[in-house]
C-alpha cells in the first residue's frame, strides 16, 4: 500500500486533475484553529471562492476516518468548523492520525505531502512556518521548512509571521536549495506586513515566466518546493514598525509569563492583535483571500504553460 491508496479525492478535484485544469491545495488547520464559528466557515468558503475566481479548483486537505481527504464539501467544512478538539496534524502526525481514525486538520507540512501525492502542483497558505527566534538554543524549526526540502510543489504564501526569525528562515531555505521567488515585489513579506525588512532572493512579475522557472527547476532534477511569496494588499497590510514593536513586547510578555514551546505562537498572536486594536486579526483574514487569489492565478498560468510545453514536445503548431 502506498500513500495514494489512502487518498479520498473529491470528484470535482479528480475531474480537474484528469483534464489538466489548475488545482490549488489548501490546509484545513485554518478552519479548526484559526477563527471562531461561524467566521471560520465564512473564511474557508471565501478562500475557496478566491481560488475559483482565478479559474482554478480548490482542494482543501484534511484527515478523517483513516483517510486523507483531498477536497472538502461544504458539509464537511461545516463539520470541521464545529468539531470539538480536532487536532492539528503535521507531517510527523499523519500516520498516527490515519491509524486513530478520527478527524484531523492538516497543517502546511502535512497538506503539502497530501497534495503532492494527489498530483496537485500548487499549495496555498497565508503564512508558512519558519525558524523561531532563539533557534540556535532551542532548535525550534518548523517542519514546514523540512517538508519544502523534500516535496516538489509550488507553495504560494505571504511569507512567514514576523514573530519568527525571518532572516534565518531565508538562510535555511537557501541551505536546502529551496527557491524563494517574490511575485511582483522586491521584498520577502511578513504575513500581514508587506515587507519583513529582508529583500527577496528573486523577483518575477510575469506568471508565465514564473511557470517556466518552476518547470526548469523540475527539469534540473530538483525535488524541492518552490516558495512563491505575494505581499498583502496595501489597504490590508499592517505597518511593519507597528507590528515589530507589538511583537517584541508580546515576546517579552511570553517570557515573563513562562509561556514555552508551541504555546508561544498563539500567545504572541493574541497579544499583538490586542495591541493593534484588532488590526492584525482583520489583516490576517484579508491576506488569506489575497494569497488564494494569486495562487489560483499562478496555478492557471502553470497549467497553460504545461499545455504549451506538451504541444511543443509533440511538434504541433502552437500559439503563445
Amino acid at each position: 500500500m502506498t500513500i495514494g491508496d489512502l487518498l479520498d479525492v473529491d470528484p470535482e478535484v479528480a475531474d480537474a486533475l484528469a483534464a489538466g485544469v489548475a488545482v490549488v491545495a489548501l490546509e484545513s488547520n485554518v478552519i479548526t484553529h484559526g477563527l471562531e464559528y461561524p467566521r471560520n466557515v465564512e473564511a474557508a468558503l471565501a478562500v475557496q471562492n478566491a481560488v475559483r475566481a482565478a479559474g482554478a479548483v480548490p482542494a482543501t486537505v484534511a484527515v478523517d476516518a483513516g483517510r486523507i481527504l483531498i477536497g472538502l464539501t461544504d458539509n464537511r467544512i461545516e463539520r470541521f468548523a464545529t468539531g470539538r478538539r480536532i487536532p492539528k496534524v503535521s507531517s510527523r502526525d499523519l500516520g498516527y492520525a490515519l491509524a486513530s481514525g478520527g478527524p484531523g486538520a492538516t497543517t502546511v507540512a502535512s497538506s503539502v505531502i497530501a497534495a503532492h501525492a494527489a498530483g496537485i502542483g500548487h499549495f496555498c497558505s497565508a503564512g508558512i512556518g519558519g525558524v523561531h527566534r532563539g533557534a540556535a538554543r532551542t532548535m525550534d524549526i518548523s517542519s514546514d521548512l523540512i517538508q519544502f526540502a523534500r516535496t516538489p510543489i509550488v507553495v504560494v504564501c505571504a511569507g512567514a509571521k514576523n514573530i519568527l526569525d525571518l532572516g534565518l528562515t531565508l538562510e535555511y531555505l537557501e541551505t536546502q536549495s529551496v527557491p524563494v521567488i517574490s511575485y511582483r515585489s522586491d521584498d520577502f513579506p511578513a504575513f500581514y506586513c508587506r515587507s519583513s525588512g529582508f529583500p527577496s532572493p528573486l523577483r518575477i512579475d510575469d506568471p508565465m515566466v514564473l511557470a517556466g522557472a518552476v518547470h526548469r527547476h523540475r527539469q534540473l532534477g530538483s525535488s524541492t518546493a518552490v516558495v512563491v511569496t505575494t505581499p498583502p494588499r496595501e489597504e490590508d497590510a499592517v505597518d511593519s514598525e507597528v507590528a515589530r514593536v507589538a511583537v517584541e513586547e508580546a515576546l517579552l510578555d511570553a517570557e515573563r509569563s513562562g509561556v514555552r514551546g508551541k504555546d508561544v505562537t498563539a500567545f504572541v498572536m493574541r497579544r499583538v492583535d490586542t495591541a493593534t486594536g484588532g488590526r492584525t486579526s482583520a489583516a490576517n483574514q484579508a491576506v488569506l483571500i489575497s494569497t488564494a487569489e494569486v495562487a489560483g492565478e499562478l496555478a492557471v498560468a502553470a497549467a497553460d504553460f504545461e499545455r504549451s510545453a506538451s504541444t511543443l514536445r509533440k511538434g504541433e503548431p502552437h500559439h503563445v
